[in-house]
C-alpha cells in the first residue's frame, strides 16, 4: 500500500515537473525566470521606452516573474496581463515569424494595435518595421506551432 502510493506521487511529481517544463518554454525568461531581461512591461505603453524594474515590485504571469519600476505599474499588469504582457512569450517577433524562438534586445521594441513586440536587436527590429501586419501574420500562424518547444527545439535546424 505504502509502496503504491509512493510510486503515485512519484508519478503526479514527475507530471508536474514535465508540464511546467514545457510551459516555461512558452515564455522567455532568463536567469530566475525573470521575464524580459527585468524590464517593465507596462512602462512601454505609459513611458514609451524600455525602464528597468525593481526587485521589489513583481508579478508572476505564465509561470515568468514580471518586475515592474513601481507599485502602480505592477497592478495595472496585474488588472489586464492580455495589455502588458509581450506577444509571443517575450521571444524575438521576427524569430517567431521566421519559425525560431530568439532571445531580446528590451530596447528593440514596437507596440502596434495596443500590443507589445520585442525584437533580437534593433537591425532585427528594422526588417519587422519593413512588413509588421504581414510579419504578424506569419508569427501568429508559426507561433502555435512552436510556443511550447524548447528553445533548442525550435531553432534546430531541419535535415
Amino acid at each position: 500500500m505504502k509502496y503504491s502510493m509512493f510510486v503515485r506521487a512519484l508519478a503526479v511529481s514527475g507530471a508536474l515537473l514535465l508540464s511546467s517544463v514545457s510551459f516555461a518554454s512558452a515564455v522567455n525568461t532568463g536567469v530566475n525566470d525573470v521575464a524580459i531581461h527585468g524590464y517593465d512591461p507596462v512602462a512601454y505603453f505609459t513611458k514609451d521606452k524600455a525602464v528597468k524594474g525593481k526587485e521589489k515590485y513583481t508579478a508572476i504571469y505564465n509561470g515568468a516573474i514580471y518586475r515592474f519600476a513601481s507599485e502602480e505599474n505592477r497592478d495595472l499588469f496585474k488588472a489586464n496581463t492580455d495589455k502588458y504582457a509581450p506577444q509571443f512569450g517575450g521571444y524575438c517577433a521576427m524569430g517567431v515569424a521566421l519559425d525560431k524562438k530568439l532571445d531580446v534586445d528590451p530596447d528593440a521594441f514596437y507596440i502596434a494595435d495596443g500590443k507589445l513586440y520585442l525584437n533580437l536587436n534593433k537591425t532585427v527590429q528594422q526588417k519587422w518595421l519593413e512588413d509588421v501586419p504581414g510579419h504578424l501574420k506569419t508569427a501568429s500562424r508559426k507561433w502555435s506551432g512552436i510556443q511550447d518547444l524548447s528553445v533548442a527545439d525550435a531553432n534546430a535546424e531541419e535535415e
